[in-house]
């Protein structure tokens, strides 16, 4: 689990680092300005969460092909892989356009609007990049080598940091574009790091037996309604979660553009040490899936026990480290000479410490849910989602915000309360499961059943 889970959890925090960097550049042109940025991500983000979790399927059944030894199954649901998310993000990136009448429905402040729009008009073309990555990503773990995903992004990193830094702020002769240019950068570091992983998918070796791209546009529609049929329920269930966070930035702007400001820069290390949890749940549903397609009962159950466990020793130490230094992290995404700065960095440390509090939930909820996905079991944690976000955490959030006076600090007592729940839950389902010793049947097309000999 280690050999497998490091390298994919050094690519979600390469990859938050990314996003972390854009957040600190962009806070220096003022709250204003981080607060438009935010939203734009926000909504961006919503859409890339959906996205990502269709193509999720695309892990456990490569995983469950590459324990069965069906190497063509492989290359195939990789293939569909490609055709969904073109699908998917070119009507997504249409819909981008109109993010700043969203935004107006929503009542958001209308000075920020435009810079919510100037973001998303160039942040857009990031998506389809981005879940392609991500799909090829997926490929290469199944076959135990998710190290070359890793050395792509660490790659991107301070290549985007120097792209930022040249575009939003006009620096090495290039124009100062400010959003816009964040925006560029983001694109172009995404398109940069899909075609180079691809490339080492199609021509290194071990991956270039599999021949992900061979005969590229014949269509296999099992695979394809089975990457929606397992994908949609992870999708829904990510949308819940990250709906739940965002849809309480959203009421946080009933309170004004710095009360968005301020939950967006405390969201910040909860997202961060979260990439750790979330890589252990990408490993934990491929060494299920691998042990499901072996026929392996206890091997599956052992290893999503394991991966939930390191995901609550890690998180337990980062509550630790949260509840000790909130205003030194806080600090790192503002302007300290802005006039505005002092009011929202007082705040936003203070909501870090009701982060710190659901750390480990956060974790445990994650990991598990990973779990469930390697034996193909998405809908019931799709369903448990929806109870602990949105039938127990929002609810509560909203009643403290505004019928208990706490306002935006009402609404991270509720994330307490939701990931807690989900927390409990999760793991119950997984325990459930194995005691029924269940394994899904790895299947496939007719087109790729071959005899079985003695």
């Amino acid at each position: 689990m280690t050999r497998l889970g490091a390298p994919i959890v050094f690519t979600q925090l390469a990859w938050i680092a990314m996003l972390t960097t854009d957040t600190a550049m962009i806070g220096r042109l003022g709250p204003d300005a981080l607060a438009g940025a935010s939203l734009s991500l926000m909504v961006f983000f919503m859409t890339w969460v959906f996205c990502f979790g269709v193509v999720m399927a695309t892990a456990a059944l490569a995983s469950q092909a590459f324990g069965a030894r069906k190497p063509r199954m492989i290359r195939r649901v990789i293939r569909q892989g490609f055709w969904v998310t073109v699908i998917l993000t070119v009507p997504s990136m249409i819909a981008f356009q109109y993010t700043p009448d969203l935004l107006r429905v929503m009542s958001q402040p209308p000075e920020i609007l435009p810079h919510a729009d100037a973001y998303m008009s160039t942040l857009m073309w990031s998506l389809m990049p981005s879940i392609g990555f991500a799909v090829v990503r997926n490929f290469i773990s199944s076959l135990n080598r998710p190290s070359p995903a890793l050395w792509v992004m660490l790659a991107g990193v301070p290549l985007n940091g120097l792209l930022d830094y040249a575009l939003i702020f006009g620096n090495f002769g290039m124009p100062r574009l400010e959003l816009v240019g964040a925006g560029i950068a983001t694109s172009i570091i995404n398109w940069l790091m899909f075609l180079v992983l691809l490339a080492i998918a199609v021509f290194a070796k071990p991956f270039r037996r599999y021949g992900i791209l061979g005969r590229f546009w014949r269509p296999d529609w099992f695979q394809f309604r089975q990457i929606f049929l397992i994908g949609l329920p992870i999708a829904a269930m990510s949308l819940l979660e990250a709906g739940f966070f965002f849809s309480s930035i959203f009421i946080v702007g009933q309170f004004g553009a710095h009360a968005i400001a301020v939950t967006m820069i405390a969201l910040q290390m909860p997202h961060i040490t979260f990439m750790v949890p979330m890589g252990l749940g990408q490993a934990a549903t491929v060494r299920v899936g691998q042990a499901v397609g072996r026929g392996d009962v206890q091997g599956a159950y052992r290893s999503g026990w394991v991966a939930l466990i390191i995901a609550l020793a890690f998180m337990s130490v980062m509550t630790a480290i949260l509840l000790a230094i909130p205003e030194t992290f806080a600090s790192i995404y503002l302007d300290g000479n802005h006039p505005d700065s002092s009011a929202v960095l007082a705040l936003a440390a203070s909501y870090l410490i009701y982060a710190a509090f659901f750390q480990a939930a956060d974790g445990i909820q994650a990991v598990a849910a990973g779990a469930l996905r390697g034996l193909s079991d998405t809908t019931w944690p799709m369903v448990i989602a929806a109870f602990s976000y949105w039938g127990i955490g929002l609810p509560s959030g909203l009643a403290l915000a505004f019928w208990g006076g706490y306002e935006a600090a009402g609404l991270w007592m509720g994330f307490v309360v939701g990931l807690t729940c989900a927390a409990i839950l999760l793991p119950y389902r997984f325990r459930r499961l194995q005691k029924r010793d269940y394994i899904p049947p790895v299947q496939e097309s007719d087109a790729d059943q071959t005899p079985r000999t003695a």
